[in-house]
């Protein structure tokens, strides 16, 4: 089993390793960077408009559902030479697949566009649904899946009601969630990591 890390918008995978390493769980961890790269070092999967983004947390809490961001076939192909050269290097490794905020959504966006076949399960951290439209053809790929999905009340950036619809989604497509609201914004804090590190050991005792 390998684990595979997928940040978040505007952050820096080398900070982010540290993290991942302190869950001090038995397998195999890699943290890829986002084909963006940022003017101060710093990694997305896509990039985002900083006007159109500071514009829509003015307005409050969003939920991105309806959005397409264009430069999703290029995240996707990243993420899927990630889980190839992860094969190689582990014959017949099955995946654990976790994604902070943007890497969620491409996470979930891989699972349903492209399919992938050796996934143990996934963790949604403080995400959020797109392109909604094109993913419900798809869901029933989720069917049986171990998915751990989290999501802060007081989130300013992604509503909770967005992580709710992430959950519903879920859900309603047969997967076996596991749902973590917690006091917070949009962040991924202790309780976050205490039950991740809990998700991935139960997946690993099978």
């Amino acid at each position: 089993m390998v684990l595979v890390f997928l940040h978040g918008l505007t952050m820096d995978p080398a900070v982010l390793r540290p993290m991942v390493d302190a869950l001090a769980l038995s397998l195999p961890t890699v943290v890829p960077a986002g084909p963006v790269r940022n003017d101060d070092g710093t990694h997305s999967w896509w990039a985002v408009d900083p006007a159109h983004r500071a514009a829509r947390l003015a307005a409050g809490p969003s939920d991105l559902f309806d959005r397409h961001p264009k430069d999703r076939p290029a995240a996707r192909a990243v993420l899927a030479q990630t889980l190839a050269d992860a094969r190689a290097a582990h014959p017949g490794c099955r995946f654990v697949l976790v994604g902070y905020s943007q890497g969620g959504m491409l996470l979930m966006d891989h699972l349903l566009m492209q399919g992938e076949p050796d996934v143990a399960g996934i963790a949604l951290l403080s995400s959020t649904c797109i392109a909604l439209d094109e993913w419900l053809p798809h869901v029933d790929r989720l069917k049986g899946l171990p998915a751990l999905v989290t999501h802060g009340r007081s989130d300013g950036d992604l509503g909770f009601s967005a992580g709710e619809r992430l959950r519903d989604l879920l859900q309603a497509a047969g997967a076996q969630v596991q749902w973590l609201p917690f006091d917070g914004g949009h962040e991924m804090p202790l309780v976050v990591w205490r039950a991740l590190r809990r998700f991935v050991l139960a997946l690993q005792a099978g």
